[in-house]
């Protein structure tokens, strides 16, 4: 976590100075400023999780989503525009949808973990499950952010796999999915907007739009050992968001393929110990828990620096730990701070059989689709 937020905050000092003096008329440390706040409060934050139980989450699952459903009903009474969207409060301080994630997880484990005897029974299991969604993903779609929308359903369905959820309501959650966003993408003016030029990129490289072309520019400039730290061009050159959703074209070019081999390596260590502790989690709803915060981080990462060099469409995806944003520092490091709680109480109580069931189907639901059964583990007391 650590390497992590600070190599994120040498690159927001880095990407973010001339942005602050030229478009926000500030010093040039003014966004810096404001992310090492986010990031002292964030890492607060995150030992206040860190050392409460995260079973008190049962209590706080329905307080936790109703205000994030408020949040999002705020920002489309009065929120503010940013970017041709309305996605912000209090000036642009907050993004409600960052918040939402992290407590459509927290609240999607518990009701999984509570209803996990009715799963696959269809009335009981993807109907409800469908509404919970549907609203968040729909207040989300309304300001309008698709990638938002888009992570809340990936990880819907994802918590319901692992939750040992019927495969046939799986692809039926998939099947729906596919319609609604293909009816989003034909009516929505920003599904468009990044669609099109997509599908333009993949038939054609050279009708790349001119924000993926400085991306690509900016990587290829930084080689293998980059320019140096600060003296990125793009930054200077037209590249839209250089501190914040364009922030790894940024890194590249300055600590080259070698920055980034580094990164996605950090990132690899989250997704490694993070699924470690998944499996190794006390009950169901640790190990839901900790999978569905460490997917969150890592299909977030994919997806932006995924959309620096044209694998994805663009879609204003923070890239964790990195961006700027205290919205989505502060989750994240939130997110954190639940799986490492999850890996503490890990170590102090015994795996119980419930905990053994769910580890065999996360593994991840093996080729022969039948579950393995743990094996009893050695003790010192067992080999005297």
């Amino acid at each position: 976590m650590f390497p992590l937020a600070g190599f994120g905050l040498l690159m927001v000092y880095s990407a973010s100075t001339d942005y602050s003096v030229v478009v926000m008329n500030q010093l040039p440390n003014y966004l810096f400023i404001r992310q090492v706040i986010w990031f002292v409060l964030g890492s607060f934050i995150a030992a206040l999780l860190a050392m409460m139980d995260y079973h008190h989450f049962q209590k706080f699952a329905v307080p936790i989503i109703l205000i994030s459903i408020s949040s999002l009903i705020a920002v489309l009474v009065g929120g503010e525009e940013l970017n041709g969207a309305v996605r912000t409060l209090f000036g642009g301080s907050i993004q409600p949808s960052e918040f939402a994630k992290i407590a459509t997880i927290i609240y999607l484990s518990v009701w999984l973990y509570r209803k996990k005897d009715s799963l696959h029974v269809f009335s009981l299991g993807l109907i409800p499950l469908s509404v919970i969604m549907g609203v968040i993903s729909g207040l989300i779609l309304l300001q309008p952010d698709l990638s938002a929308t888009f992570t809340i359903v990936i990880m819907g369905s994802l918590l319901f796999f692992l939750a040992d959820g019927d495969l046939k309501q799986i692809l039926v959650i998939g099947l729906i999915a596919a319609v609604c966003g293909s009816i989003v993408l034909k009516v929505s003016t920003t599904g468009q907007d990044r669609i099109l030029p997509y599908l333009d990129f993949l038939r054609d490289p050279t009708q790349a739009i001119p924000q993926l072309r400085q991306s690509l520019g900016a990587i290829v400039n930084g080689k293998f050992f980059g320019v140096g730290l600060g003296k990125s061009n793009a930054k200077f050159t037209g590249l839209s968001l250089p501190h914040s959703d364009s922030i790894f074209s940024v890194l590249v070019e300055e600590t080259g393929l070698l920055g980034a081999i580094c990164l996605i390596g950090l990132y690899g260590v989250i997704l490694w110990r993070g699924l470690r502790i998944s499996k190794n989690a006390p009950d169901l709803l640790g190990s839901l828990l900790a999978a569905g915060l460490t997917f969150w981080i890592i299909i977030e990462a994919a997806i932006n620096m995924g959309a620096m060099v044209g694998i994805f469409p663009f879609a204003g995806v923070a890239l964790p730990f990195i961006s700027h944003g205290g919205s989505s520092l502060v989750t994240v490091l939130a997110g954190i701070g639940i799986i490492l709680n999850i890996s503490r109480q890990s170590g102090q109580t015994s795996q119980d059989s419930e905990r053994r069931s769910y580890s065999a189907s996360v593994d991840l639901r093996r080729r022969d689709g039948r579950r393995r059964v743990s094996r009893p583990r050695h003790t010192a007391s067992n080999d005297r």
